[in-house]
């Protein structure tokens, strides 16, 4: 029945994401009938898209996982245990998955080539642009799916997580010199008490989290997409001949500059991923890190479909308007749809894909640490001052990190005045 839970979660994921992002169903012919007023309707609609697609998506999961969990009939193991199947009977679909996900970037680059080359005529351009559009909608269903596994391992994590404390903690208490209070205690037995402010604030460091991330994530874009617009434009000035085909582009360069600014933007975000659960946990304790690991879940389940199903659907409906609605291409609302594509990139190819290693990352690092945070705060090995040290040294380096990363300029290339500007600001 677990394996038939998850099954049936991947059918239900694939038909909500295909009505919010497919080109046939009313959302997204709504986002493109936005375009006729301009480009910033056009993101409002989006946005409006992506907030209430992540609603039904996260109650889906949600559903999915305390059905499994209820097949336990009260024991907490073999309720792990269902919900472990679930996520196994979501990934029965695997080849499915794959497929899709293939598709759609194989089906984007043909439309790219053909579109470049000039050698496809308009019967068979309008067939590529159709079965790109389908490609972003399996490519939005697929990151659906993909967070729902996320979410599923997380539980079962988190599950790991409960038993490892309390473990450490039947080792512990005998050892303490008196009894330890009522939030340690729930803490200790897995009980995650929110009236606790330690425990309240652990919450919101998790929420946080994962939107410094995706901030971060699209901040990277933008600097890496202002480099290449930079460098487009000097080799367009210095290099004649390139738009009539007798001057060759500095392809390496861009490729560089890509490659280059992936890595090193990449730094930051995995930081965050591996630190964040070390302060929270050595510095507020066990319960408030689990707190963290309940925020930073379900936070990132909702970012996570709001913005691969926002990217998705002004991605497609640029293609709708490129089919001749509205005006077709080369249209006020073709420009507007454009740009609406433009913020959409990096919503659903960065950001939203990248908070599902996220979680998977936190919760891992959070079990590992856990008998050690319960020893360290309990019992004859408690230590205080060790404990604090290892907490603000993984909050400062955290810091430290963002805040090099907040330095950096807005695109490599800029001119003296704009690196003045931007350092400034």
């Amino acid at each position: 029945m677990a394996v038939l839970i998850g099954i049936a979660l991947a059918a239900l994921i694939l038909a909500l994401t295909g009505y919010f992002t497919g080109t046939e169903h009313r959302p997204v012919k709504d986002v493109g009938t936005t375009s006729l007023t301009g480009a910033a309707t056009v993101i409002l609609s989006g946005l409006a898209v992506g907030f209430e697609s992540a609603v039904y998506t996260a109650l889906v999961i949600g559903s999915a996982v305390y059905g499994a969990f209820l097949l336990g009939g009260g024991s907490v193991v073999v309720s792990l245990f269902a919900v472990a199947l679930a996520g196994t009977g979501l990934l029965t679909t695997v080849g499915v998955i794959v497929a899709m996900d293939t598709f759609g970037p194989v089906s984007d680059n043909a439309q790219g080539i053909a579109e470049m080359s000039g050698d496809v005529d308009q019967r068979g351009a309008a067939i590529l642009t159709e079965l790109d559009a389908v490609g972003n909608t399996t490519k939005a269903i697929t990151k659906g799916i993909a967070i729902a596994t996320a979410v599923l391992a997380a539980t079962a994590l988190f599950g790991a997580y409960t038993d490892a404390v309390t473990s450490a903690a039947r080792e512990a208490i005998p050892t303490m010199t008196g009894d330890p209070s009522v939030h340690d205690a729930l803490g200790l037995l897995g009980v995650l008490n929110v009236a606790d402010p330690a425990n309240l604030m652990g919450l919101l460091i998790g929420v946080s989290v994962v939107f410094l991330f995706s901030g971060l994530a699209i901040n990277a874009v933008g600097r890496a997409a202002g480099a290449v617009v930079f460098e487009v434009r000097r080799q367009f000035r210095e290099i004649p001949g390139i738009m009539d085909g007798t001057g060759r582009p500095e392809y390496g360069k861009v490729v560089d500059i890509c490659t280059r600014d992936s890595l090193r933007e990449l730094a930051t975000p995995g930081l965050l991923a591996i630190l964040t659960p070390v302060a929270v946990g050595f510095g507020l304790g066990v319960g408030p890190l689990g707190c963290f690991l309940a925020g930073a879940i379900g936070a990132g389940t909702l970012m996570a479909v709001f913005l691969a199903n926002s990217g998705g659907a002004w991605d497609n409906a640029k293609k709708l308007v490129e089919d001749g609605v509205h005006g077709g291409k080369g249209s006020p609302a073709h420009e507007a749809t454009i740009i609406g594509d433009t913020v959409g990139d990096p919503f659903k190819d960065t950001a939203g894909p990248a908070i599902n290693p996220l979680l998977k990352v936190m919760n891992l690092v959070s079990l590992l640490i856990a008998a050690a945070v319960v020893k360290m705060t309990y019992g004859e090995d408690a230590n205080t001052t060790l404990r604090l040290i290892i907490a603000i040294s993984a909050a400062l380096i955290v810091v430290a990190a963002v805040y090099i990363s907040k330095r950096r300029t807005v695109a490599i290339g800029e001119t003296d005045t704009q690196r003045v500007s931007a350092s400034a600001r």
